[in-house]
């Protein structure tokens, strides 16, 4: 029995459906293999000795050990350093989603002359060169040179993309609501640490993650602007496998391993709120 011609075209459109779909597939797990490679390589290097990495450095690693770990520990002084990257971490991080929150929400419900005008500027600013010399002079003025909390500051004012995501974000949230408030008599800091903010959550979460990322990963400020060793953070720690421990890969791996684990384990327990949070700050208008 012959097919009808509607038969064949559907079966046709379900084929290319699916061929369309196994195209996607497959591009997503290229790009995963891209990105998650080099983490499996130095996760991988980590877990060997160092004859093993030197016989065959790309093989898989049959004997895994953690003696790396706690040898790069001890050499790293990561102990001392990792309480300071907590409380940097937390302190900048906090204190930049609060400070892009309140720039944000005025300037996403045209509260301020001039808002498309800031908000383009936030924009421009993550392309803007960073002025190291003028930055510099401006910390040594304030007294704030080789402090902790001259270091919280600055790492704060390093807003990034927070504002531009926040923004967009809010601009999804009615603005029936704030006039609801108003006619209630609520005051404007009260609405938005009461009602704002726990509405923007996934937005707030994904710029703290993002901001973190940025202190906790920080290395050049912490060079520049930190001399006392113990206010340095744990990045600095890396420092000890320059030179005498330098050809050691895997101790080395170890090391970048203890550093950017606290980072991979705050990704995957807050993944659903900065997919959510990046994906609605980004596309929102």
């Amino acid at each position: 029995m012959t097919s009808s011609p509607a038969y064949r075209t559907r079966t046709a459109v379900a084929a290319a459906q699916r061929t369309l779909k196994a195209a996607h597939y497959l591009v997503v797990a290229l790009i995963a293999l891209v990105y998650l490679f080099p983490l499996f390589y130095l996760a991988n290097t980590s877990l060997k000795e160092s004859a093993d990495y030197f016989t065959d450095p790309v093989a898989l690693v049959t004997q895994p050990t953690l003696h790396n770990f706690t040898a790069a520990w001890e050499m790293g002084r990561f102990g001392g350093y990792v309480v300071n990257s907590v409380i940097y971490t937390a302190a900048a991080a906090g204190l930049g989603t609060l400070l892009s929150l309140l720039l944000a929400y005025p300037i996403a419900r045209n509260y301020v002359r001039g808002s498309s005008v800031l908000y383009g500027l936030f924009v421009a600013a993550l392309f803007l060169p960073l002025s190291l010399p003028i930055q510099f002079q401006l910390m040594l003025a304030l007294g704030l040179y080789n402090t902790q909390i001259g270091y919280v500051l600055l790492m704060t004012s390093e807003l990034g993309i927070g504002p531009f995501l926040i923004a967009n974000y809010l601009r999804g949230v009615p603005q029936e609501l704030d006039q609801a408030a108003a006619v209630d008599g609520c005051g404007y800091f009260r609405f938005v640490f009461q009602f704002v903010l726990p509405m923007s959550r996934p937005a707030l979460v994904t710029v703290f993650v993002l901001h973190a990322i940025g202190v906790w990963n920080d290395i050049v400020f912490a060079t520049i602007y930190l001399t006392d060793p113990g206010s340095l953070p744990i990045t600095r720690g890396l420092f000890a496998f320059y030179g005498e421990y330098g050809n050691d890969w895997a101790l080395l791996s170890a090391a970048v391993m203890i550093v950017a684990l606290p980072l991979i384990v705050v990704y995957i327990v807050l993944q659903r709120y900065i997919v959510g949070g990046a994906t609605a700050g980004a596309l929102k208008s």
